[in-house]
């Protein structure tokens, strides 16, 4: 299984239309609600709503959508596991609460997706600066870091190539696969080190440290489908909570 590193869509998909501080700000009616609630419906109303937008970034196919959201089901069944098995070790709702943990894990993380799959990383930095006025300096860093994000994959593929040309193979011995896998990461992260202290210099050295306030030359516009974007998400969450409060499954955590 290949790491999940691409970032931004290979070609413009439905959901690019949308300004990435939208749908930054559509997480602000998510999140809150996702947070509070503690019963099964109103993550899983969520999450419909949010698996009916997989198509429109470009997600309609199984097998991208594995390779984008893998590392987050694991997470999701893992926090399941968890809580059964503690759940139950302290007299818990085992399953039902568990189902609903991993339910909310889903839709909390699954916005994040939507924003990589569909967002390039510089219309997201022009638009936090523009928008938010977040600093260049900051937006324009982080943009430079996540360029250099998928190169992770093609070096970690190439040192274990390497290692394996030296002769260098674990078997099946799991130890072994412990020890290579610990060496290799190393390996990497002594790498990323080493260019990212190469690319805070050439940046320095091009003036992203020197103060001066920078103009934008692409701009960033918020439009009518924005608002209707930030309503969206503020009606799925709204429907979300009377539903359950109808259906006598509103449980807020804060509440107990």
């Amino acid at each position: 299984m290949s790491l999940p590193l691409s970032l931004g869509p290979a070609r413009p998909v439905p959901l690019s239309s949308i300004n990435p501080v939208a749908q930054l700000g559509a997480l602000g009616f998510v999140l809150p609600v996702l947070l509070v609630s503690g019963g099964l419906l109103t993550p899983l109303i969520v999450l419909a709503a949010e698996v009916c937008l997989l198509p429109a970034a470009g997600l309609a196919r199984p097998r991208a959508l594995l390779a984008r959201t893998w590392p987050l089901l694991l997470g999701a069944a893992g926090v399941a596991w968890v809580n059964v098995l503690f759940g139950d070790a302290s007299g818990g709702s085992g399953w039902p609460s568990a189902i609903a943990l991993a339910v909310r894990v889903l839709a909390l993380a699954l916005p994040g997706v939507l924003l990589v799959a569909s967002t390039d990383p510089v219309r997201l930095a022009d638009a936090l600066t523009v928008h938010w006025r977040v600093s260049t300096r900051f937006a324009y860093g982080a943009l430079a870091a996540l360029r250099l994000v998928p190169l992770l994959a093609t070096e970690w593929q190439t040192i274990r190539l390497a290692r394996r040309a030296r002769g260098i193979e674990p078997g099946r011995n799991p130890v072994a696969h412990a020890r290579l896998f610990a060496g290799t990461a190393f390996a990497l992260l002594v790498a990323a080190v080493r260019r990212g202290t190469r690319l805070a210099t050439a940046m320095d050295a091009r003036g992203f440290d020197s103060g001066v306030e920078r103009s934008n030359a692409r701009g960033s516009r918020l439009r009518l489908r924005d608002a209707g974007y930030l309503g969206g998400a503020a009606l799925v969450c709204l429907l979300a909570v009377l539903v359950s409060v109808r259906a006598g499954d509103w449980h807020p955590v804060l509440g107990g």
